[in-house]
């Protein structure tokens, strides 16, 4: 597990700015905190860095957000927080997004059982004393992205 501080939204999303062109066709990463902890914000970093930031937006009615960031690599933005049971996803063919592009999936506990094997845990929880400081941990989940992350955050 990598654990950073951000002290500013800005710092959240330039620490989505460092992922994103590591990010490939079958990764998925799983964002969890609180409402306003700043998971929109970590995406819009990783668009930002694709062109995309103006686009950025958190799919909470929409269920899920299509961004082409190239002419062959797709980035399938999840909000699952409205999920009362996991089956929802797969009624919407959410497990099929998984080899299709990136998948950003967030409130991904509420869909457990339906994760990929491997994918990288991104939690973000707000500072008890600083309302701008974030506290961001990255956990691999499987095998593929221990070294992923070190060498991403080295």
């Amino acid at each position: 597990m990598i654990k950073l501080i951000s002290n500013s939204t800005d710092e959240t999303k330039m620490l989505g700015r460092k992922l994103a062109p590591h990010l490939q066709k079958g990764n998925t990463l799983v964002l969890s905190g609180d409402l306003g902890a700043g998971k929109t914000m970590f995406v819009s970093g990783i668009l930002s860095y694709f062109g995309k930031e103006e686009e950025a937006s958190s799919p909470t009615f929409t269920i899920i957000n299509e961004y082409e960031l190239t002419n062959d690599l797709t980035l399938f933005h999840f909000d699952v927080y409205r999920f009362d049971f996991e089956d929802e996803f797969l009624a919407i063919g959410g497990e099929e997004f998984y080899d299709k592009g990136i998948c950003l999936i967030e409130w991904g506990e509420k869909i457990q059982s339906y994760l990929p094997h491997e994918y990288i845990k991104i939690s973000i929880s707000k500072d008890t004393e600083d309302e701008n400081k974030r506290v961001i941990e990255f956990t691999p989940i499987g095998n593929k992205y221990e070294s992923f992350l070190s060498e991403v955050f080295k």
